[in-house]
Parts: structure tokens; sequence; C-alpha cells
């Protein structure tokens, strides 16, 4: 790989550098939270250079910056990653170049640690915090291994309550599965739905815009949006702008809706875990297998791609109290009782 050849920072007719980052996302139907984190990302890599344009540098400054973000920022591995991830699509997919070799390149070092799980108790103890709208999601994140955005993101189309499955839909890897749908859950869900119908038909007759639909659907089908089926299970209360298309419409919750709740119930339940709303799907996870159920089963149910990454549960549940029981419990009783007979004896 060659460095890139030196170039105006700027050529006249085109966008602006992030525009075209951006519209490069779009294109690619990436995320707006990824499109949001690749546009800071670039900014500061140009800021950090002194506003050079990209085109104007290569491998040497792309290193040095990551290098900065590990020795000064401290960063974690995962955030170093995403940075390059940044740049390599700002140089590969916007500038249509390379930069060149990574040489010398410090790396922030990813630890390896196992997730954190609760026990049952305690998973439904902080579900049973929560009221309303806030406990369905809880129960659909611990009862199906849902992410928060996944469960979020759920429209009316993908809840199958007759076979008690959840279609999760262009997931992390723009991936789909199936996962469960908790007996327990239905008929509250279906109580909710019944009430979110009304909502959106009386939002129908005020002119509403429609439900924001993925990919090209909204050109082919113009009326899609506006269907009962592809609306969201969790719309938030009032409509809101478009970062994109700058329509008004019916967004889903944001992820602090829950989050706080959750964080607030284990504050108050006295947990002592670095835990949160993603600890339900490692819950989930660890305790089917607990349970007997194959690990493949439980691979797809979370929609690993990889079974290593599955295989990380198995490693909890060695280390917790449903697989092995610690000596200690097993002849403590024991030797306590001799001790006991022994004194009596003197």
């Amino acid at each position: 790989m060659t460095q890139p050849v030196t170039t105006p920072s700027a050529q006249p007719g085109k966008p602006k550098l992030l525009d075209q980052v951006r519209q490069r996302c779009r294109v690619r139907h990436l995320a707006y939270s990824t499109e949001q984190s690749y546009v800071n990302w670039v900014k500061r890599f140009v800021f950090f250079h002194h506003v050079r344009h990209p085109l104007e540098m290569g491998a040497k400054e792309v290193g040095e910056f990551l290098t900065n973000l590990a020795v000064q920022g401290h960063v974690a591995a995962s955030t170093q990653n995403q940075a390059l991830s940044a740049l390599l699509f700002l140089y590969r997919e916007v500038l249509e170049r390379d930069f060149g070799q990574l040489d010398n390149l410090v790396w922030a070092q990813k630890p390896k640690r196992l997730p954190e799980v609760y026990s049952p108790e305690e998973a439904m103890g902080i579900i049973g915090l929560l009221e309303g709208i806030r406990w369905l999601m809880g129960m659909l994140l611990y009862g199906g291994g849902l992410r928060l955005k996944e469960c979020l993101r759920l429209r009316v189309k993908d809840l199958d309550f007759e076979r008690l499955q959840v279609m999760v839909r262009d997931a992390k890897g723009e991936k789909d599965r199936v996962t469960l749908l908790a007996e327990a859950v239905v008929e509250p869900l279906q109580r909710h739905l019944a009430q979110v119908q009304l909502a959106h038909e009386r939002a129908l007759s005020e002119g509403y815009a429609g439900v924001e639909l993925p990919y090209a659907l909204a050109r082919k089908y113009p009326n899609l949006d506006k269907e009962w089926g592809w609306q969201y299970v969790f719309p938030a209360p009032r409509p809101s702008k478009d970062p994109r298309s700058g329509k008004w419409r019916r967004h889903h919750y944001d992820p602090s809706f829950l989050r706080n709740p959750v964080a607030a119930a284990i504050r108050k339940l006295g947990i002592k875990k670095h835990a949160g709303c993603h600890t339900f799907r490692h819950s989930f996870a660890t305790h089917l297998l607990a349970d007997g159920v194959d690990i493949r089963t439980v691979q797809e149910l979370l929609g690993h791609e990889d079974i290593r990454t599955t295989q990380i549960y198995t490693h909890v549940l060695r280390l917790n109290a449903f697989a092995v029981k610690s000596p200690v419990d097993r002849f403590w009783a024991s030797a306590l009782k001799r001790r006991q007979t022994g004194a009596e004896g003197q």
C-alpha cells in the first residue's frame, strides 16, 4: 500500500467532508448512531492534525492519532477500534483511497472479562420495580435476550403471539433472528398494543407523517409507513423531527427511558455489580444453559455468528452457583460437627 498523493484540501462543487461522510453512511444504510460516531471521529482526527485535509495525510498521521488515544487518552480497546473503523470508512468509502500500512501503532489493551450476570432473583427483582411500559421492556429483554436497541426498534409485525416468538430485524451485523416471547408478557403486551393502536389511528386523523421505514421501502410503497404492522411497539409519546429527512415522525423511546429506571432499581436492591439493561441478555443466556438448553440453540437465540462468543457463558456458568458446589459447602458442616463433638468430649 502506498501513501495517498497530496491533493488540494477541497474541490469546487463537492460537498464538505463531513457531509460526504454522512451521505456515504446513508448510502450504506448505516445506523444513525453509527453515522454520528463516524462523523465525530473524522472531526476529531482532522482537528488533532490542525485542520489538515485527510487527503493530505496518510498512515503516519492515522497512527499518531490512534496512538494518542491509547497513550494520552487511555481509551478502551473498543473505543480505539471504533476510531480506526471510522477512519477506514473515511479513506476507503468516502475518499476512495487507502492510507497505507499502520506501523508502530500502540494498541489499547483489550481486557478479557467475563460478563456480569444477574441471579434469577436479582433479574426478577429489578423487573418487579419497573412499571408500565418499562416493565414490558424489561420482560422482553430478560425473556428473549434482546439488546436494548433491538427492543426499542421492535415493530408490531415482529411479534408472533401464537408461536411465542419475537423476530429481531436488522440486528447487530445486519442479521435477522428469532427469539423467545415469554408467555407471562403476552396479555399485558396485547393490552399495551391496543392502546398504541388507538393513538396511532388518532394520529392518522391528525395528519401523522408515518413511521420511518428501512432502506427504500418508503419509495416503493408510499403508504406503508402508516400501516399498523410497521409501527413501533414502543412509540414515543410525541412525534419528533427525523434528523435525516426533516419530517415529523413518531419515533421510538430513547434508550434512557429504560436505562435510568433499571440503574435506579439496581441501586435500590443493593446489587453490587457493574450491570444494566444489557446484563439481562447475559443472564438470559446463562440461565438457559443452566437449565440444560443446548448451546447451539442459545447461539441462535442470541444471534451469535461464532459459537465461541456463546461459549463465554459456559465459563460464567462454571463459576457460579448453578453448576458446581464449593468444597467448603460440602465439607464444612461435617468438620464443624467433628469440632463440636471433640469439644464436648474434653
